[in-house]
């Protein structure tokens, strides 16, 4: 049965209004309406219902789904909502129930992790650094440097998805529902930022499940969860020197894989460097052009491990990604732009070929294949 609900969606994932894309389809604005207004019922002519499937290049099964998730957006935590336009933000939460379909194709075919996060919205005197810091201990991590964010927030349960080119303007965001938290990711942003980000997104989880996600204090907390959680107060404290040089920091910066901005600012709230350095210190990241572009930065940008070995084992199974995304419904630039751009949707899965090389690298113990 055609749901219209799903017109809209694809309609806001593609940044269109309905005026574009009506003129795109050959339809006036008021036929758009009504087909986005018509709930569940009897689909538009086969003709119009193609020629608004190639004007959004999502296919026609598409719009032929009960499962539509209702999105509460008051429990999703936005970054400045002030400088994001509504056709962003339409963009960017249209792409939660895409990504919420593919989490649940995956999750009827593996058993993923289950979340196992703490709670410390309704702790009124839980603080974002004594937060960070019981998070660590009871996560096993110690004083150590965080290797993989991604993989961590993985590991413990949370689901972790990219965000598509047209939601450049978000910085990432994140939410819970039915009790599984999920996390978006900016793939645009510097390789240290985007740590940070999954970091600050975590703070959102733990501090504000059951309490405001909104507004600058919120930010404030969930940034000073993130510094601390990447950033641990006596791991720093051990290794940096008291007033710093920036020469210095660049070199320390690599120890715990964050932006040289995010270290200077981590150093002035343990008071390594008093106001006036700190001052002084931004001052010479910004002339140097360093809050744009990463001196000495990672290599290598974080992305998900459990996408990658479901899809891994996929492939291993010779599943075409043309009988992959029939089985979703969904276009293939959607499925890798929230996927991390994953290359098994930009070049064909491999085939049935049966002198193919086996691949040696098993799916991680916290990854297993449901039964059938």
């Amino acid at each position: 049965m055609f749901n219209s609900e799903r017109l809209k969606i694809a309609r806001e994932r593609r940044g269109m209004t309905k005026k574009a894309l009506a003129d795109a389809a050959g339809i006036s604005s008021r036929t758009l309406s009504t087909f986005e207004n018509a709930g569940y019922g009897t689909p538009p002519e086969s003709e119009t219902l193609s020629k608004i499937s190639q004007a959004l290049s999502y296919p026609v099964n598409f719009f032929f789904s009960d499962s539509v998730y209702e999105i509460d957006q008051t429990g999703i935590s936005f970054r400045a909502m002030s400088k994001l336009s509504a056709a962003k933000k339409n963009a960017a939460v249209s792409a939660i129930p895409i990504a919420l379909e593919i989490n649940k194709w995956i999750e009827n075919r593996f058993n993923l992790p289950e979340p196992n996060l703490e709670d410390y919205s309704a702790d009124s005197y839980a603080d974002p650094e004594s937060s960070a810091r019981d998070l660590r201990e009871r996560w096993g991590l110690g004083e150590l440097s965080i290797s993989n964010m991604v993989h961590l927030l993985e590991l413990h349960g949370i689901r972790v998805f990219s965000l598509a080119e047209n939601c450049l303007e978000v910085d990432a965001y994140s939410f819970w529902r039915d009790e599984v938290p999920f996390v978006f990711l900016n793939t645009m942003k510097t390789p240290e930022r985007s740590r940070f980000d999954a970091a600050h997104e975590l703070g959102h989880l733990v501090l504000h499940k059951h309490s405001s996600n909104h507004g600058r204090q919120a930010e404030e907390q969930a940034d000073k969860f993130a510094s601390a959680f990447l950033m641990p107060r006596s791991a720093v404290i051990a290794a940096v020197p008291n007033s710093p040089t920036l020469s210095e920091l660049i070199e320390l910066k690599k120890r715990w894989k964050v932006s040289l901005s995010a270290l200077v600012r981590r150093c002035f709230d343990l008071g390594l460097a008093s106001e006036w350095h700190y001052r002084q210190l931004s001052i010479e990241l910004s002339g140097k052009g360093y809050r744009k572009s990463e001196p000495n930065g990672l290599r290598d940008r974080e992305t998900s491990l459990v996408i990658k070995k479901v899809l891994e084992k996929i492939k291993s199974k010779s599943l075409s990604r043309s009988s992959l995304l029939k089985e979703l419904n969904l276009p293939s630039d959607e499925v890798s732009a929230l996927t991390f751009n994953n290359i098994l949707f930009d070049m064909e899965l491999v085939s049935s070929n049966k002198n193919s090389p086996k691949r040696s690298q098993p799916i991680p113990s916290f990854l297993k294949v449901v039964d059938k």
